[in-house]
C-alpha cells in the first residue's frame, strides 16, 4: 500500500525558508515514468501544481511563481521542497503526491495516482 507522509511545514516570516519532506513507502522507483511532486492549496483557490521530479531521470520542474526560490530533490524514497525567499502568497496547504507513471504535464494534478495529507505552511508579512 502506497502511503505519503508529509513533514516540516509550519510558520516562518517573508524571506524566510522552510523545508519539506515528504516519505514514501509502498513502492519503489522501478520505471524512468514514476514522478513525485508537490502541490498546495490556498483557502478558496484551487490546488496547484508547485515542483515535480522524476526520481530516476533528476528532471524537474517549477511553476513559475517558485522558480529560483524553491528547490525540489530526491533521496532514496524521501522528496524534499526547499523553499527560500518565502511570500506571504506562498501561504497554503502543501501536499506531496506520487505519480506511476508522470505524462506531460507534471505539474498537473490528475497526472498523479497517490497524495499525502498535507502540511501547512504560513508566511507572514
Amino acid at each position: 500500500q502506497v502511503q505519503l507522509v508529509e513533514s516540516g511545514g509550519g510558520s516562518v516570516q517573508a524571506g524566510g525558508s522552510l523545508r519539506l519532506s515528504c516519505a514514501a513507502s509502498g513502492y519503489t522507483y522501478s520505471s524512468n515514468y514514476m514522478g513525485m511532486g508537490w502541490f498546495r492549496q490556498a483557502p478558496g483557490k484551487e490546488r496547484e501544481g508547485v515542483a515535480a521530479i522524476y526520481p530516476n531521470l533528476g528532471s524537474t520542474y517549477y511553476a513559475a511563481s517558485v522558480k529560483g526560490r524553491f528547490t525540489i530533490s530526491q533521496a532514496a524514497n524521501t522528496v524534499t521542497l526547499q523553499m527560500n525567499s518565502l511570500k506571504p502568497e506562498d501561504t497554503a496547504i502543501y501536499y506531496c503526491a506520487s505519480s506511476m507513471r508522470l505524462g506531460s504535464y507534471p505539474l498537473r494534478a490528475s497526472e498523479y495516482n497517490y497524495w499525502g495529507q498535507g502540511t501547512q505552511v504560513t508566511v507572514s508579512s
